[in-house]
């Protein structure tokens, strides 16, 4: 990662989501920069990492996190997320509960412990279906319950903001790219699997639906940033993540993917479409980004596939079930009796106390939905 437009001050970041797709990869960044890092995670998805200096591992749930947890804590990356949308389908109830409520918790814990600065990621997808290029003054139209249950984080989280505690939402493009903890669930790195191991790249119908994408170590940095700036000038900014060079068409996304394999493998590689036309499509605008960070991501989509395909080649990564996310939830709930080492307060994903919010009410009074959530 390229540092020398950063000056570093060191800060305590309680990062949760820390064993997941981006955070195995942005810890290692943070530790590197001399951050003292508290890694919270389930780690669903391989170990936790390694001793070193400045970090501090905690397995636990962020439904439940405890008040000591933040004492000293001066930014919070709050990663932890049910991340996409067939396992937001599939758990909605779960997926609101620790995307939405688990999160407005995890804000006003850090709000009552004095940390200087809260990061939401969030996601584009809060936009849904836009026929323009939308930026963050745009009206959102999620479609999804993962969707949905990010912009009520937002809209909850926000209002929290004052001026000793900073409120950032970041609204990330479709993340590719290379992750100790991959995933082949996102669209750039399935297709990327797809074209090695079958020698054809799949996309969702009818391939004219647009996407903004940005690589994982572009997030990461992008994160490493913001640490490296005074918190306030964040503070209550709404910014989506991501450069315009990277808004493409599916279609046109699987023609890059085919493009590389062909020469980095030396094969033929053609396109399919499968499933019902996609519902999904924005373009995004990222001047915000520019505007206060003075940078934009720039690693390309053939950069992202020739590091995936070389490290399925090597044996560096391996498309195993844990790389599907609904996939594997399902084998550990099904076979709960063989992992009884990830069941934390009485359940792996799914908890007795999730519920799903009844139609029109999916952005609850915040104060409401506090009293509730720190019992």
């Amino acid at each position: 990662m390229d540092t020398t437009k950063i000056t570093t001050t060191r800060e305590h970041v309680l990062v949760t989501g820390a064993g997941g797709y981006i955070g195995s990869v942005l810890v290692p960044v943070l530790l590197a920069e001399g951050h003292s890092v508290i890694a919270v995670d389930r780690f669903f998805f391989g170990p936790a990492p390694a001793p070193a200096p400045g970090l501090e591992v905690v397995r636990e749930d962020t439904r439940f996190l405890p008040r000591h947890l933040f004492k000293g804590v001066t930014r919070v990356i709050d990663l932890a997320a049910v991340s996409n949308d067939p396992t937001g389908a599939h758990y909605p109830d779960s997926t609101w509960a620790i995307n939405h409520r688990a999160r407005l918790r995890t804000a006003r814990l850090a709000r009552e412990a004095g940390v200087d600065h809260y990061m939401l990621p969030s996601s584009c997808s809060v936009y849904g279906f836009n026929p323009s290029c939308v930026d963050e003054s745009s009206v959102p139209a999620p479609q999804t319950d993962y969707a949905r249950a990010n912009l009520a984080a937002e809209r909850d989280i926000l209002p929290l903001a004052d001026t000793d505690f900073h409120v950032t939402v970041l609204r990330l493009a479709t993340v590719f790219g290379l992750s100790p903890r991959m995933r082949f669930d996102l669209a750039i790195n399935a297709m990327s699997r797809d074209g090695w191991k079958q020698q054809t790249v799949r996309l969702m119908r009818d391939g004219s639906q647009r996407r903004p994408f940005i690589h994982v170590r572009d997030v990461t940095e992008a994160f490493a940033r913001m640490l490296a700036m005074p918190s306030s000038v964040l503070n209550k900014h709404i910014i989506n993540v991501g450069s315009e060079a990277l808004n493409i068409a599916l279609r046109d996304v699987a023609m890059t993917v085919s493009q590389q394999l062909s020469r980095t493998c030396g094969t033929t590689v053609s396109t399919a479409f499968y499933g019902s036309a996609d519902s999904r499509s924005y373009e995004v605008r990222f001047d915000r980004l520019r505007q206060l960070l003075g940078w934009l991501p720039g690693t390309s989509v053939a950069t992202g596939v020739e590091e995936i395909v070389d490290a399925l080649e090597n044996g560096r990564t391996s498309d195993g079930p844990e790389t599907i996310r609904l996939d594997w939830y399902r084998h550990i709930e099904q076979s709960a009796a063989q992992n009884t080492d990830l069941v934390m307060h009485g359940s792996l994903l799914r908890h007795p106390d999730d519920a799903r919010p009844a139609a029109g009410q999916e952005t609850p009074d915040t104060v409401s939905v506090l009293a509730g959530a720190l019992r």
